[in-house]
């Protein structure tokens, strides 16, 4: 595959990158490539077109985000089997001088939900799916407990433990399919006779479930120390949604201070809790981590949820729940008609994976990875800083861009799209769109190479100043 020729048109309007994807795309529904054959690295065909290595890089991206190719670890990209490509039709000849509409509109995507997917630890994760399978074990295919297997919770309370100075037992854990499944089980628990309080900005999703149970809801206003707990008094709230460790999406974290007087607020009102959402948490690139707010809890008040999504990959799927002791009792009578949804051999991979340290070699593995991306975005953003601010940069995986130049929040992401560049801003995560007062733009690079978040930067620099 090093050895083919391209006619690339370094006159046309056409990318460079979209040229070699569009050739590329061609070739594999002519059948031309073959299904299963490898074609160069990204370093052997840039060589060979005489272009920089990052134009390959995105074409084969491009390719490998719609199915055309895969990526193997440690073999290379290979073509991948798609079934009835004689339906296609090329989509241009890069030779000729007509126009081909681009098929996406952008190139670069600062998206916050982002995760670095070339870097899971597939060949563990492999291996240890083989030896739990290696063993014809009826017991593995049968329903399991309702909170989940007891191996995958005991390593999670002291995962908890080691890593958030959580206080909780393998019995207080319940295991479930995505964080939106754990809210469900907590209406059960709960009913929807309650005042549900969220801070604003916030998780929008969260939000938006809790309002389709049927909850009444609130949005209580946030400071540089988070939710005002004098607010959550005036409004009546019985529950309180927060993200103390890393709000989400401003990325402030709340002072023990304000902690302490969240906690006493729950304590003093019959049948208040707090949902701390540990979102984001395992990242944090200034200071020692966060301890969780549940550690401090001394009244059973805090429901703590976290999950494993962010910080090994999205198809995951497995998150949990720590009960405090009242609503444990609840779960007992109400909540074990319900089967865990997540499957035995997936939990005991997991446990494995924990239980091993190889999730805590992969988390600093991650750590340093995003780390540097981090820095390289930040020092990137420099000549911004006349007309903007940076904020929630010492953790997780975005950072917030505040500008005072008098450009509106649609005016940037007008202008960043115009440039091929996807960027977010802050009104999608507000329930009050009017709190807003300067215009606020998130930028993720957790899936951003750091030569595409240069490149991208440059070209932001230049519209936004």
């Amino acid at each position: 595959m090093s050895e083919i020729t391209i006619a690339l048109d370094d006159k046309s309007k056409m990318p460079l990158y979209e040229q070699i994807y569009t050739y590329m795309k061609n070739e594999i529904q002519l059948g031309h490539l073959k299904c299963a054959e490898k074609l160069a690295s990204t370093r052997a065909l840039a060589m060979h077109l005489e272009v920089s290595r990052s134009t390959v890089d995105l074409a084969y991206e491009q390719l490998r985000l719609e199915g055309y190719i895969e990526a193997i670890p440690c073999k290379g990209f290979f073509v991948t089997q798609i079934n009835e490509l004689y339906a296609f039709k090329p989509i241009g000849n890069i030779k000729t001088k007509e126009k081909v509409k681009p098929s996406a509109p952008y190139v670069f995507d600062f998206t916050p939900y982002g995760v670095d997917l070339n870097s899971f630890p597939y060949n563990t994760w492999r291996k240890l799916a083989k030896d739990i399978l290696i063993d014809d074990k009826a017991e593995l295919f049968r329903l399991g407990e309702s909170k989940g297997e007891f191996p995958l919770r005991e390593a999670i309370a002291n995962y908890l433990h080691r890593s958030r100075g959580a206080r909780c037992t393998p019995e207080q854990i319940v295991i479930g399919a995505g964080s939106d499944y754990m809210i469900l089980l907590l209406h059960i628990l709960l009913g929807n006779q309650m005042r549900v309080a969220f801070e604003n900005p916030t998780y929008t999703k969260a939000y938006n479930i809790f309002e389709k149970l049927g909850y009444d809801m609130c949005t209580v206003p946030t400071n540089t120390d988070g939710i005002e707990v004098s607010s959550l008094y005036e409004m009546k709230a019985d529950l309180a949604y927060v993200m103390p460790s890393h709000q989400y999406p401003l990325g402030s974290i709340m002072p023990l201070k304000r902690r302490l007087e969240l906690l006493d607020w729950a304590r003093e009102g019959k049948g208040r809790y707090i949902v701390e959402d540990d979102y984001d948490s395992e990242f944090r690139y200034k200071g020692k981590p966060i301890p969780a707010l549940q550690g401090y809890d001394k009244y059973e008040k805090v429901i703590y949820l976290g999950t494993f999504s962010k910080a090994i990959a999205p198809a995951i799927r497995i998150s949990y729940m720590v009960l405090p002791q009242p609503l444990l009792k609840v779960f007992e009578t109400r909540g074990k008609v319900l089967s865990c949804t997540v499957s035995k051999v997936d939990q005991m991979i997991l446990q494995a994976f924990i239980s091993n340290r190889h999730f805590e070699r992969h988390l600093n593995k991650t750590r340093a990875l995003y780390k540097s991306r981090h820095d390289v975005l930040i020092q990137c953003l420099k000549p911004l800083l006349s007309v903007c601010e940076i904020s929630g940069e010492h953790g997780g995986v975005h950072l917030l861009l505040t500008f005072y130049n008098g450009k509106t929040e649609k005016e940037l992401i007008k202008s960043a799209k115009e440039a091929k560049i996807k960027v977010y801003g802050l009104s999608e995560y507000c329930v009050n769109k009017k709190m807003q007062k300067n215009a606020t733009i998130l930028l993720g690079y957790a899936n951003m190479k750091e030569e595409h978040i240069k490149e991208a930067c440059a070209k932001l620099v230049s519209v936004w100043k």
